[in-house]
């Protein structure tokens, strides 16, 4: 699972946002010219000559367009997967080597491109090193310590304790009006864990870039698809005497599964489109979005293909918002700092062979985080200072939150320094990473809707910086694994930073 992350970015890199609006906003038509002769003997004999791809098509958003590019999609040898027309993307695949440059040529088309370089088959987060699951041994004695009224495995959730959401469950645990969105690799709603707070109403498996909302269909495939199950209890596991709690217990959790079901669990575009849309259609107030989307790490607005995943994940996450969703990203476990000029990045595409490339993070867009609106998390241990491994940037992260760390080690039974969360098969595990601080966010974003229950996305983002507690930039060199060399440098003062944005977050602020 090399993507789901624990990543990155938001609203106060406002030289991001005017780019992202002047490049996406107002994409010109390819086609100022007339669109190349379509149907024709020559293109039906290309039309199966390269590998089959998947392709994200951008139009403008009216029903005459709309169907006179659908038109042009089946003439070029494409065939259509779906069609969100509120936001004028259309999903398709096709092995027409030439089908991304036609189709940028047709009349009414603002960008298209594949969504990977490698041929489709059967189906990236951000956590950090492997799972570490609790034996049942361990897990009994960590219950013996357990103190009257806390979760039996509570002692080694020393991330509630510091956010204070062991406290602020006393006072509101949540409104189970509100539901967090888990865009991930599934979620195991047969846990005891997550059970009481699943809405299967507000699940589906976009996976193929529609939606299915067959019963079941958003749970992980395997075992090993447990990203998503693990974000889902840090969010809402119910305090019933079972296992661990959740930041905000009270509220309800849904699954949307978006990555392949294959050992690399890739996060394809067209799944992500299909996620923001699902969610905003069906009344989810928050997503959590614990990777980014593959196959590049980030997507550069010169590349035609890139350019045109970045426009149909802002589309659909703009879509999202105008419904009334707020949507919360990781900031990377990479340690970039993601206001610099040049970050190099040596992953992509990752889902062929990639390449070494030196990037603008100001130009090439980490995707969703970077997109305006996201909020951005950085993660931070138990010690309140940021991981060693997580991504940081001035204007760029928003808030941080407990993502783990194991140079950080808690005093607690098992002195472990990740996060202790619910795993497939009625199991819990430690996992680190900006994955594991997102959650932390958006479960804090449920309390405080749950408090304000009109309040808009950018109230809920303003009110998510406003109870944030921030440590300010630390005083001596930042050396985040304690072997004498500065990892990173905090640019900022006390009331907003590189490191923590506006600050980590606290739960118990936010619903007293």
């Amino acid at each position: 699972m090399a993507h789901l992350r624990s990543r990155r970015r938001l609203a106060l890199a406002v030289p991001v946002v005017l780019s992202l609006t002047a490049s996406l906003g107002f994409l010109p038509s390819a086609a100022a010219s007339a669109a190349p002769a379509a149907g024709t003997a020559a293109t039906a004999a290309r039309a199966a000559d390269g590998p089959g791809l998947a392709y994200v098509v951008n139009t403008r958003a009216d029903h005459r367009t709309i169907e006179s590019v659908r038109r042009e999609i089946t003439r070029n040898g494409g065939t259509i997967v779906e069609t969100y027309d509120r936001i004028g993307v259309i999903v398709v695949h096709s092995a027409n080597p030439d089908f991304g440059a036609r189709m940028r040529a047709v009349r009414g088309v603002q960008s298209a491109g594949a969504t990977r370089t490698t041929p489709l088959t059967a189906a990236g987060t951000t956590d950090e090193g492997a799972v570490q699951v609790l034996s049942k041994a361990e897990a009994a004695k960590v219950a013996q310590g357990a103190a009257a009224g806390e979760e039996p495995l509570e002692a080694d959730q020393w991330d509630l304790r510091t956010i204070g959401a062991d406290r602020a469950a006393k006072i509101n645990p949540g409104s189970g009006d509100v539901t967090v969105g888990v865009i991930d690799t599934g979620v195991d709603d047969t846990h005891p864990d997550i059970a009481p707070n699943f809405s299967a109403a507000q699940s589906a498996n976009c996976v193929s870039g529609k939606a299915d909302t067959t019963y079941g269909a958003w749970r992980p495939v395997d075992a090993d698809h447990y990203h998503g199950t693990h974000v889902a209890g840090e969010i809402a596991a119910a305090r019933n005497g079972i296992g661990v709690a959740g930041v905000a217990p009270g509220v309800k959790v849904a699954s949307i599964t978006v990555s392949q079901p294959d050992e690399k669990s890739l996060f394809y575009p067209e799944s992500v489109v299909c996620a923001f849309v699902f969610a905003a259609d069906h009344g989810i107030e928050i997503t959590n979005n614990s990777y980014y989307v593959d196959p590049w790490l980030y997507n550069c607005m010169d590349d035609p293909d890139q350019r045109a995943i970045v426009d149909a994940v802002n589309r659909a996450q703009l879509y999202a918002q105008r419904k009334g969703t707020l949507n919360v990203a990781s900031a990377g476990n990479s340690n970039d700092d993601l206001d610099a000029d040049a970050i190099v990045d040596d992953s992509s595409p990752d889902d062929s062979t990639a390449q070494t490339r030196t990037v603008d993070p100001h130009e090439c867009f980490d995707v969703p985080t970077q997109l305006p609106g996201v909020v951005t998390v950085s993660a931070v241990g138990v010690k309140g200072a940021k991981s060693y491994y997580s991504s940081y940037g001035q204007g760029v992260v928003d808030v941080a939150g407990p993502g783990g760390d194991k140079y950080q080690i808690p005093d607690t039974p098992s002195k472990n320094g990740r996060i202790l969360s619910t795993m497939p098969n009625n199991q819990y595990g430690f996992l680190q990473g900006t994955s594991m601080a997102s959650p932390h966010v958006a479960a804090v974003a449920a309390l405080l809707k749950s408090a304000h229950p009109h309040a808009t996305p950018a109230q809920l983002q303003a009110l998510l910086k406003a109870q944030a507690d921030n440590p300010g930039c630390p005083s001596e060199p930042y050396d985040g694994n304690g072997d004498g060399v500065v990892d990173a440098t905090c640019a900022g003062g006390k009331r907003v930073n590189g490191f923590y944005g506006f600050g980590v977050v606290d739960a118990l602020r936010a619903v007293e």
